[in-house]
């Protein structure tokens, strides 16, 4: 079933604009890379489906035209956000993060922390007195405390040293097996982006150049929009 539809997709920062024509199509189970060099829009296309940015072209969930809702209406769809730079509420503890977020559905405290059990360990810390990796596991435990069909993760594994990247993405392949969730995933990482999706879209200069399965994306087509 499909879940999220972009078509034509544009989207501004005030008077500039920096998506022209982003077209994007995922159903359920499917992990999906959202790829391209830096400042090439992929998380400008975020905020735009989460609404944090204006936009106009097709935008869909389930069909819905998200336009006229503010985020946390978005949110309460079933769309999950785990932002850039992970923006964990660091007043607040482990436990009181994930709660704030919970809805009803499979995924409340005991399923989040059997993913990421250092979450269990550190329940009663602030979430400001963690690594930067403990960090981010919060930052996705909490987004899939909202029990989301649509699970979106932008630069999940930046900064991160790499055995918890690592982490991090075995959580992800979890994710993958066992939940119905649509992923869109924004990562530097082309190896691992490549274990773990199932398609591929291409950004450049705000416009989607190139989508397919992932196993069709071949060194040429990486190369001239991938490569440095």
């Amino acid at each position: 079933m499909r879940v999220l539809h972009l078509e034509g997709l544009q989207a501004s920062y005030g008077s500039s604009q920096a998506l022209f024509g982003v077209d994007l199509e995922m159903v359920e189970g499917q992990v999906t890379a959202l790829m391209g060099r830096n400042g090439m829009g992929k998380s400008t296309t975020v905020k735009a489906i989460c609404r944090m940015i204006p936009s106009q072209g097709k935008l869909l969930l389930d069909g819905r035209d998200l336009h006229p809702l503010p985020s946390h209406k978005v949110a309460r769809l079933g769309v999950g956000l785990v932002p850039e730079g992970r923006r964990c509420f660091a007043g607040l503890t482990v436990r009181e993060n994930l709660l704030a977020a919970a809805r009803l559905g499979e995924w409340g405290f005991a399923a989040v922390t059997a993913l990421f059990p250092c979450l269990a360990e550190r329940a009663n810390q602030r979430a400001a007195s963690l690594s930067g990796g403990e960090q981010q596991m919060l930052a996705i435990g909490r987004a899939l405390m909202t029990n989301p069909r649509f699970l979106l993760l932008d630069e999940a594994t930046e900064g991160l040293a790499p055995i918890v990247r690592q982490e991090i993405w075995t959580a992800v392949r979890q994710l993958k097996q066992n939940t119905g969730a649509a992923i869109l995933l924004i990562d530097k990482s082309l190896k691992e982006l490549a274990s773990v999706s199932d398609k591929a879209v291409i950004l450049e200069r705000g416009k989607t150049v190139w989508a397919g399965a992932m196993t069709d994306l071949t060194s040429d087509v990486s190369e001239r929009y991938l490569g440095v």
